[in-house]
C-alpha cells in the first residue's frame, strides 16, 4: 500500500511564507478567518501594544491569570530560539506537530483563494487563534506585532486593551513623530471597552488619549491607579517590589531586573485588577503575587552564569529606548561593582545605531561587533564607522566566531544585545 505523504513541517511552511514580507491591513485576515470559522472570536482576548515592554507586560499578565486558575493562552513575537515559543498555553509552547498541522490547514484553505497565501506573521496569528479555540482557553493575551491599527492581531475584539511605552520606531511604516506612532498603537482600543496605558512621553500619551476620546474607549492611565511604593534590587536576579493601588498593597517578587520593568509590572497589576472587575473573580491579591513570582521571560536582562565563572547577560534592547534602559541598568550595576562590562552587539539595518551606541558605550570596556542571523542585519563594519574617535572594537561578522572570541577574551560580564535574533541565536549556542 502507498503510504500517505508526510505533512509539511511548520518550519518548511514558514520558510515558504517568509518571502511574502509584511502586509499591514486587516481585510485579508478577516477573509481568512471567515474561511476558518472565525476562531478569533472564540476566546476572550487582551491586546497589548507598545514599543518596549509589551512582551514583558503580556507575560506577566498571562502568568497572573494562570495563577488564578484560568486556562491562559499567550501569543508573542518574535521568538528567541524556536518558533513554537510564540504560541503558549499555561506557559507551555505548542508542539511542532500541532503547529505544522495548523499551518498546513491554513495553507490548504487559503492557497489559490482571493489574495493568496498569508504572510509569515499572518499565518502564525491565524494558527494562534485556531489553537487557542481548539484548546478552549479561558483567556488569551496577544502581543501586537507592528504598530497596532493595521497589525494582524487587531482582528481580535479585545475585552481590554493595554498600551506600553511608546518611542520612535518603524518610522517608514508608522510615521515620523511620537504623535503619529502613538495614534497607530491606539488603534487597538475599542468603543465602550476599557483600556489602560503606561506611556511616559507626554505627546504620545496625549495622542493615545485623543484617539480614545474620538472612538469612545474607556481609557485610564495606569500610573493613576498604581503606585510604586519601593523596590529593592537583587542585581542580575530581579527585584523585590512593593506596589499599592486603591484596592490592595502588593509585595511582589519579580524575576526581571531593571527599573524599567517596574512600569511593565505596574501596568500588568492594573490590568489584572481591571480583569477582576470584568468578572474574572479569581484574580485576587494572592493570584497576582503568585503569578508575578512565577513569571519568567527569557532574553530580558537574562543572566547566565557559566561553569567557568563567566557571566553572560542577554537583553532584547533593540532600539534607542531599549538601549537607554539597558545603559541605565548597567550604570546601576557599575556603581555597585565598579567594573564595566564587555559587549557583543549586532543590529538590524533599520535601527538608529548611533543613538544606541551612545547609550551603551559609557558602560563598556571592550566591544565586539557582529551580525545577527537575519537578512536585515546591519553590516558590523558600518557600526564600527559610527564609533567615536579613539574607540576600538573588533569587527567579526560571523556570529560563531564573534561569540567564541568574546567568551575567550572577556574577563568581565559579557552583555549581548541589539537584536532579538542575535540573543536568540547566542542563547541556543550557549545551551549547546
Amino acid at each position: 500500500m502507498n503510504q500517505p505523504a508526510p505533512l509539511p513541517s511548520a518550519d518548511a511552511i514558514l520558510r515558504r511564507l517568509e518571502g511574502l514580507g509584511i502586509r499591514l491591513g486587516l481585510d485579508r485576515m478577516r477573509e481568512m478567518l471567515a474561511q476558518l470559522g472565525n476562531p478569533h472570536l472564540a476566546v476572550p482576548a487582551i491586546l497589548v501594544a507598545g514599543s518596549n515592554g509589551k512582551g514583558s507586560t503580556s507575560a506577566l499578565l498571562a502568568s497572573i491569570a494562570q495563577a488564578a486558575g484560568y486556562r491562559t493562552a499567550l501569543y508573542t513575537s518574535p521568538h528567541l530560539e524556536r518558533v513554537e515559543e510564540r504560541l503558549q498555553l499555561d506557559g507551555a509552547p505548542i508542539s511542532s506537530i500541532s503547529l505544522g498541522r495548523l499551518l498546513g490547514r491554513i495553507i490548504e484553505i487559503t492557497e489559490g483563494e482571493g489574495d493568496g497565501l498569508p504572510t509569515y506573521f499572518e499565518a502564525m496569528t491565524l494558527a494562534a487563534f485556531l489553537w487557542f479555540a481548539e484548546e478552549r482557553a479561558d483567556l488569551s493575551v496577544l502581543e501586537v506585532g507592528l504598530g497596532g491599527r493595521l497589525d494582524a492581531t487587531n482582528v481580535a475584539e479585545p475585552i481590554l486593551s493595554l498600551v506600553t511605552s511608546i518611542s520612535l520606531e518603524h518610522r517608514e511604516m508608522l510615521g515620523d513623530t511620537l504623535t503619529a506612532i502613538a495614534r497607530e498603537k491606539a488603534g487597538i482600543l475599542r468603543p465602550g471597552r476599557p483600556a489602560l496605558a503606561w506611556v511616559e512621553a507626554p505627546e504620545a500619551l496625549e495622542s493615545v488619549g485623543t484617539e480614545a476620546a474620538r472612538m469612545g474607549a474607556k481609557l485610564a492611565s495606569a500610573p493613576d491607579r498604581v503606585r510604586i511604593v519601593g523596590s529593592k534590587s537583587r542585581g542580575w536576579y530581579g527585584q523585590e517590589v512593593e506596589i499599592e493601588t486603591d484596592r490592595a498593597r502588593y509585595r511582589l517578587d519579580l524575576a526581571l531586573p531593571g527599573t524599567h520593568q517596574l512600569r511593565n509590572l505596574g501596568l500588568a497589576v492594573a490590568a489584572a485588577e481591571e480583569l477582576e472587575d470584568l468578572g474574572w473573580s479569581r484574580i485576587d491579591r494572592a493570584a497576582i503575587e503568585r503569578g508575578v513570582a512565577a513569571c519568567r521571560w527569557p532574553g530580558r536582562l537574562e543572566s547566565i552564569l557559566r561553569d567557568d565563572g563567566k557571566r553572560i547577560v542577554l537583553d532584547a534592547a533593540h532600539n534607542p529606548e531599549g538601549a537607554e534602559m539597558l545603559g541605565r541598568f548597567l550604570a546601576e550595576r557599575r556603581a555597585e561593582t565598579s567594573e564595566p562590562v564587555d559587549l557583543l552587539l549586532g543590529l538590524l539595518g533599520d535601527k538608529d545605531a548611533a543613538e544606541m551606541l551612545g547609550a551603551l558605550l559609557p558602560h563598556v570596556a571592550r566591544i565586539v561587533l557582529t551580525a545577527p542571523p537575519s537578512p536585515r542585519a546591519k553590516d558590523p563594519a558600518e557600526l564600527a564607522a559610527l564609533l567615536p574617535t579613539g574607540t576600538t572594537a573588533e569587527v567579526i561578522p560571523d556570529l560563531d566566531e564573534a561569540l567564541e572570541r568574546s567568551l575567550a577574551a572577556s574577563r568581565r560580564t559579557l552583555v549581548v544585545c541589539g537584536s532579538i535574533f542575535l540573543i536568540g541565536a547566542v542563547r541556543e549556542r550557549l545551551r549547546g
